[in-house]
């Protein structure tokens, strides 16, 4: 092997850089594990709702501990932040957490931007684009001009009855073009997106939540959020659904409250337990004191004295500047004690009359600073604001004249009189006006030329251009219309996330013991090279996802420990080939040489295949499915560099030192050897069992169906546990009852003790009321098997060693899930036309290719067969959801695998035995690839086994999928995809046909 120095200095860089980056994920845990410890020891379980508090308890020493060094490696050190920015991610299904599809309602911005018309042809098209939407695949924006132009008539979209209304005068007039105003539109619709988008972002950032993920996908208006880790389901769920609220409230002067703050302080001095020592004390005192006598002027405090603890002054961390709106500033982690402080009854009470109804409200933390300005808005009885954000009807970021960010925006005629009054008392005051968007200050400008007439103005201030961009996307927020529905959600309890997280690490450790004591079984100390080479491919896999950020699920440990099972081929492949040139007579150099020579082009192919599938399953998988996807690719990337170099440098060590090598053991050296099956004979006889299987399989999809999950029919799942064993039959009728639900499934999943239980009530129901009100009703109809918990402890999904109860819930609408249906259609038939296409372009003949494509139609339909035959009885789920989806496309890989295996030695024989005939070179090229094809199969079918048994109740189903699949692989890639080739080429010019001649 050519470069062995260097293969030897990028296999060291590559393993240190993944135990580096591994590093980071084993510090994050033990700081996390001290957290929870000191939540635990703090909160005792006797407190009421003590899972929150803790939860809570947690957050808060993060937070506190976010830029401080925890991490010091000797050359770099490393802040809580940085080390958790750096560690793998964990999924849902490992963590707990939500995750959610949330649809913006374009029908309702139209309505919004059209003024609410009245005109019946634009309702009549909305009215018609919804229909469209339940069985399109388009965007609503799309079906509402389609449904426009099949009825407009003589009405333009630039009528002033619909689009040409005076909040978008200038952008469209009434002589443009019903496609000139669809251009208008567009735009519109996308930057009121964009608006619900950063108001999101901008929530989850308040959340607190570690890892979380904000995405818009495509132009459907749909917006992804997931929350890995959330314990608080409730608050996150309103948080995201909530509509924007955008307001403008008048702000005192800061300096205006330094002796309220100063009595504030005396005051909590006696009521709060601040359990501060005499030693903290003293350390702050000296740096504390000179902010608070420069924040106090004239003020008489006893900060100076050595014992005293100041429950406000001492989480002070700066001041405003004079005549600013800002009292003073705070770490973000202090912000909830310094409301609760200040919103104290005996606090409030130290406030003269005229501020007696003082909002007081922070500002965004500063850039790279986790300080936050305190302001206080001039509130009233009510908390209502004297301008709110439905009255922006427009803004955008621009550059004054001298180059500078600000921020233009207008108002409808309602919010101008008002802007217009607000603005002249805060000129002839010196004073602000806040712009505050779910009770956060974005800015508190001034006014410098007087009031403000006819609602257009400009904010200035030290913007950069991404932030001024932001601020216009806040403003345009306050007039977005619709709130944020989620049409898609799955909740999962961190109880069920731990024990994911035992049962995955079981599966893989089993797995991969299994894997290591074949490989010695059978290649004897040519396999120990190759499980060192392995367990080097498993630190490089961890070490890539934890690099890349990429987020760990429980699929993606079915991928990592399938990756395993398949990795082993491409050592099997070598290591045959190595047996037959031994078998050749060659010495063991030559033979080790010509052996690894000869196993890389079916090594390439096999994998490039298989990568072909994953990568399309990436696209067109979302959450876990996508995860399993990403470790597959990265598994196949490795596992070659592994095979190909780590494998062949271990060999060359051990040879070049003397080392003898057989490749086999004295029980293994001579299976499979001379084998010499008429595979072509026997095909008539397979054309009859698998046609007897499709044909069964057929008949069972049309009369038996198959078990639709929610993914593809719509509806909710929750998962249930109880403390003792129920009847999933008696659950269904009970939940059944008119009175309950109408209509539900109840099945048992895993132990008898737990179901699934999937309705289709309220179906069309996105809202939050909806789902609390199912929820109700399904606690309701459980009461006499739940052994008397109580509703709030049913639902509840912070308990980490929670048993009884509801464990996990999944939401699809109808909508999304025929989106769902159609882009998993997509995805089976896109990897078969790119199957097709690599292997007529690598063998450059069609009969190749169909052939391939014959025996994975054949498997597929053998799958589904199997689990229409079977999902009423199996003691597991069998949905046909996204996860099946993924089992079938990557078993179209592995058959694919094998497949071209067989047809790379089809096309090799041909060059070597000129004078032999088409069949016997058939026959023959299957019988010597078959110790490879039953050993790789055999080893993984032992790793899916031992995920199926050991991996889980989540993941059974899916492994059940690959595991036929694996079984069905094989056998098509010996009697289906060679003899449908064989079949489809020319009689009488076989050979120079598949040959590549002409």
């Amino acid at each position: 092997m050519q470069n062995k120095g260097l293969v030897k200095l990028f296999a060291l860089l590559f393993g240190l850089v993944s135990i580096y980056q591994l590093s980071f994920t084993f510090k994050a845990n033990q700081i996390e594990k001290e957290a929870v410890e000191l939540a635990t020891n703090k909160i005792p379980s006797s407190e009421e709702n003590y899972h929150a508090k803790r939860s809570r308890e947690e957050s808060n020493y993060l937070q506190s501990i976010a830029n401080d060094t925890v991490y010091n490696m000797g050359i770099a050190k490393f802040t809580y932040n940085e080390v958790k920015q750096k560690a793998m991610n964990l999924g849902l299904d490992l963590k707990g957490g939500i995750n959610v599809i949330l649809q913006v309602s374009v029908k309702d911005i139209l309505k919004g931007l059209a003024n609410n018309t009245a005109d019946p042809t634009f309702n009549k098209a909305l009215e018609d684009a919804t229909e469209l939407q339940k069985n399109g695949q388009n965007t609503y924006l799309e079906d509402f001009f389609t449904a426009f132009d099949a009825i407009k008539g003589d009405t333009k979209l630039a009528s002033p009855d619909i689009f040409y209304t005076k909040a978008l005068d200038g952008e469209i007039d009434g002589s443009m073009s019903d496609d000139e105003v669809k251009v208008v539109i567009e735009r519109k619709i996308d930057e009121s997106i964009v608006s619900a988008f950063e108001v999101l972002r901008k929530r989850i950032d308040e959340f607190g939540v570690t890892s979380p993920n904000i995405q818009r996908l495509g132009t459907s208006g749909r917006i992804l959020v997931e929350l890995p880790g959330v314990k608080d389901v409730e608050r996150a769920t309103s948080l995201l659904q909530s509509t924007a609220q955008l307001e403008f409230w008048d702000a005192y002067k800061g300096e205006q409250f330094f002796p309220f703050l100063a009595q504030a302080n005396e005051t909590l001095k006696d009521v709060v337990d601040t359990k501060k020592g005499t030693e903290e004390a003293a350390t702050e005192t000296d740096d504390k004191s000179s902010q608070i006598d420069d924040l106090l002027g004239d003020a008489v405090t006893d900060s100076t004295a050595v014992t005293a603890v100041n429950p406000i002054f001492d989480l002070i961390r700066g001041q405003g500047y004079p005549g600013g709106p800002i009292i003073a500033k705070f770490e973000a982690k202090d912000k909830a004690t310094v409301l609760d402080y200040l919103n104290r009854k005996e606090v409030r009470d130290l406030l003269p009359s005229e501020q007696r109804y003082v909002k007081f409200a922070f500002g965004k933390p500063e850039k790279n600073s986790e300080l936050i300005d305190l302001y206080a808005l001039v509130g009233n009885r009510e908390n209502i604001p004297p301008l709110s954000g439905d009255v922006v009807t427009d803004a955008r970021n621009q550059f004054s004249a001298v180059g500078k960010s600000e921020v233009s925006m207008q108002m409808n005629a309602k919010g101008a009189k008002i802007w217009e009054e607000m603005t002249g008392n805060a000129y002839a005051q010196g004073s602000q006006i806040a712009i505050v968007l779910d009770n956060i200050v974005y800015s508190a400008p001034g006014v410098t030329t007087g009031p403000i007439a006819g609602g257009s103005s400009s904010i200035s201030g030290d913007f950069s251009l991404n932030e001024a961009i932001d601020l216009a996307n806040v403003l345009r927020a306050g007039k977005l219309p619709a709130s944020a529905d989620i049409i898609s959600s799955e909740v999962v309890g961190p109880s069920l996330g731990k024990e994911a997280i035992q049962s995955g690490t079981m599966s893989f450790m089993i797995a991969l013991a299994l894997v290591l004591l074949w490989m010695v079984f059978y290649y004897g100390k040519s396999g120990l090279f190759a499980d060192i080479a392995m367990l080097l491919n498993i630190l490089l896999i961890f070490g890539v996802l934890s690099g890349l950020g990429a987020v760990l699920t429980l699929p993606g440990i079915a991928g990592i420990v399938l990756t395993i099972g398949m990795s082993v081929d491409a050592n099997v492949l070598i290591f045959e080939r190595i047996r037959e040139e031994l078998g050749k007579g060659k010495g063991q150099v030559e033979a080790i040489k010509d052996g690894f020579g000869n196993a890389l082009s079916s090594i390439l192919d096999a994998n490039i295949t298989t990568g072909l599938t994953a990568l399309i399953l990436f696209v067109f998988g979302t959450g876990p499915i996508k995860g399993f996807a990403t470790t597959l690719l990265i598994g196949i990337a490795t596992s070659l560099f592994t095979a190909i170099f780590i494998t062949r440098l271990l060999i060359d060590w051990y040879t070049n030192r003397g080392g003898k090598l057989e490749f086999a053991t004295g029980i293994t050296k001579n299976l499979f050897r001379n084998i010499n099956i008429e595979f072509l004979k026997k095909r008539k006889i397979a054309y009859i069992i698998s046609g007897s299987l499709i044909v069964v399989s057929l008949v069972s999809l049309f009369t038996n169906g198959l078990d639709q999950g929610v993914d593809f029919v719509g509806g909710r799942t929750y998962q249930v546990r109880f403390a003792h064993a129920v009847s999933s039959a008696e659950i269904t009728d009970v939940l059944s009852d008119p009175a309950v639900f109408g209509s539900a499934d109840a099945k048992t999943f895993g132990s008898s003790n737990q179901l699934k239980i999937t309705t289709k009530h309220m179906v069309n129901e996105s809202g939050t009321e909806a789902d609390e009100h199912i929820r109700e009703k399904l606690y309701q109809a459980l009461v006499p098997y739940l052994e008397g918990i109580s509703y709030e402890q049913f639902i509840d999904l912070n308990d980490v060693n929670k048993q009884v109860g509801l464990l996990e819930t999944y939401k699809v609408s109808p909508t999304i899930a025929d989106d769902i249906k159609q882009a998993s259609l997509w995805a089976v038939l896109g990897s078969l036309i790119v199957v097709f296409l690599y292997i007529l372009f690598r063998f450059k003949k069609w009969q190749y290719s169909l052939g391939a494509v014959a025996a994975v139609f054949h498997d597929v339909l053998i799958v589904l067969g199997v689990f229409s035959l079977t999902y009423k009885f199996m003691p597991f789920n069998m949905e046909i959801n996204q996860a099946f989806i993924a089992a079938v496309l990557t078993v179209i890989g592995y058959s694919l695998n094998d497949t071209v295996v067989v047809f790379d030695r089809i096309r090799e024989y041909f060059n070597e035995h000129t004078s032999w005939n088409f069949s016997k070179i058939v026959d023959v090229s299957l019988s010597s690839t078959l110790s490879r094809t039953l050993n790789t199969s055999l080893t993984t079918l032992v790793v899916l086994l031992a995920i199926f048994i050991f991996g889980g109740d989540s993941i059974r189903g899916f492994m059940f999928a690959l595991i036929v699949g694996v079984v069905v692989g094989t056998y098509s890639s010996l009697f289906i995809a060679t003899p449908v080739m064989y079949e489809t080429v020319d009689k009488s010019n076989k050979k120079k046909a598949l040959n590549g001649g002409e």
